[in-house]
């Protein structure tokens, strides 16, 4: 998995991420659950990050977790939403001006939370038709659809929206005590923007994956403080 520097692209994915108070009730507010908190973050992005197919590690997270029964992701598309690929888009994925690209937003829930909305720029002529049928006519997360490729994700960036800790917490920066209400964490707390291609390096997909504190809606790690 390689990392990619596209700032140009990044620049022109850049979503708004709107921060909503809202918390998983069973967090507290104290120094110990932020830093559970932030590695728990860290978790999921270096698990993100370490494999090619984030609807197969949300799986994972989902069963993990036990954020629901079943636990297995599933998909549910934005209709009537369309952002068309811009010049830099369209670049990384190496189509010329008169070849489609395709646009498709999906929320990716576990039962019904929702751990991540994703926004995914394809190319179609670059998968088979039977692909492209599915992701027409249904649900279906962009990842299992075309898991049969084989493709892999480069990154191309990788960032905490939310800190539950102040920068330089390890060098002694203030923490914020104990507060005795529950941990206000914000709607968004994590995004990705990745290419992903098949095994001989062409692109097929430039995807955004923003994540949601849904993932964290689950009681927090007991740790023994003695």
């Amino acid at each position: 998995m390689r990392l990619l520097f596209l700032p140009a692209v990044v620049a022109a994915m850049t979503v708004s991420c709107p921060s909503h108070a809202a918390a998983p009730a069973s967090w507290p507010d104290t120094p110990v659950s932020r830093l559970q908190a932030l590695a728990v973050l860290q978790t999921l992005n270096a698990d993100l990050l370490s494999h090619d197919s984030a609807t197969l590690t949300l799986d994972r997270w989902c069963s993990t977790h036990k954020l629901a029964d079943g636990a297995k992701i599933t998909a549910e598309r934005v209709k009537d939403v369309d952002k068309p690929a811009t010049g830099e888009i369209r670049a990384a994925l190496k189509v010329a001006d008169g070849d489609k690209v395709g646009y498709r937003r999906v929320r990716l829930k576990c039962g019904d939370r929702i751990l991540s909305e994703a926004d995914n720029w394809y190319v179609p002529a670059r998968l088979t038709d039977d692909m492209n049928k599915v992701l027409d006519t249904t649900d279906g997360a962009f990842g299992r659809v075309v898991q049969p490729l084989h493709f892999q994700r480069h990154t191309i960036s990788a960032e905490l929206l939310w800190k539950p800790l102040p920068d330089g917490w390890e060098m002694g920066s203030v923490v914020p005590p104990a507060s005795g209400d529950p941990l206000s964490v914000p709607e968004y707390v994590l995004q990705h923007k990745a290419l992903l291609s098949v095994p001989d390096g062409t692109p097929i997909s430039m995807v955004v994956e923003t994540y949601r504190h849904d993932l964290l809606d689950f009681a927090p790690p007991k740790l023994d403080t003695n």
